[in-house]
């Protein structure tokens, strides 16, 4: 499984992307603007940071509109990712764009229907949200099964690329279900490197080591 990182933060980019671990970031409105600096800005250095998909997301709502920002966007580096809503504009701009070979993401998807309606028009990705489903009493990993399950059935080539993710068992679950990838958050991310059983080793064996002679 992929795994992207959900964040305009360079500097956490770029801890993770050092690590090894980071195939991907996504960004999006509210990202950007917690970074405090210029759109374009951040997403050229990230790219420079990773060499993978880079989600940027398309502030339009009217394919007329949509179709020459996603242009734009993809135009910023070979990685860009265009960032769509789903809706039927949204789908419109999608269709259009995918056959001049630019790569989309479609976003804010919270059923199977608009899953399999976003695959039909030629999305790269699709991000369903299981972290603000969880968030009005529905089960979001449920969603991610049954995605998988009907592009398994139509041999889609769009990638399930799962979002919102709050906790290491979504990313556990959305990886023993085959998602193709995940997108973290940094705090997410630090949980999953770190088990108290791993630090307690590896603090026995330093003070054992301490003991050896020199």
């Amino acid at each position: 499984m992929k795994i992207f990182i959900d964040t305009a933060e360079v500097k956490a980019i770029r801890e993770y992307a050092d690590i090894g671990i980071v195939d991907g970031v996504t960004t999006n409105p509210s990202l950007i603007a917690q970074s405090g600096r210029k759109f374009e800005d951040v997403v050229k250095e990230i790219c420079q940071i990773v060499d993978g998909p880079i989600s940027a997301e398309a502030i339009s709502t009217v394919a007329e509109e949509m179709i020459p920002e996603a242009y734009r966007l993809a135009e910023i580096h070979r990685n860009i990712v265009v960032k769509i809503p789903m809706t039927a504009e949204g789908l419109k701009t999608v269709k259009a764009v995918s056959a001049s070979g630019i790569k989309t993401n479609v976003t804010l998807v919270f059923s199977a229907s608009q899953a399999l309606l976003a695959a039909k028009a030629g999305a790269t990705y699709v991000s369903p949200f299981v972290g603000r489903l969880d968030d009005i009493s529905q089960e979001g990993m449920g969603l991610i099964q049954e995605i998988v399950d009907i592009y398994a059935n139509y041999q889609f080539e769009t990638q399930l690329l799962v979002a919102s993710i709050r906790n290491p068992l979504h990313f556990v679950d959305a990886a023993r279900m085959g998602a193709h990838a995940a997108t973290v958050p940094p705090a997410v991310l630090g949980q999953l490197l770190r088990h108290p059983l791993t630090d307690l080793g590896v603090e026995k064996f330093l003070k054992d080591w301490a003991t050896v002679p020199k």
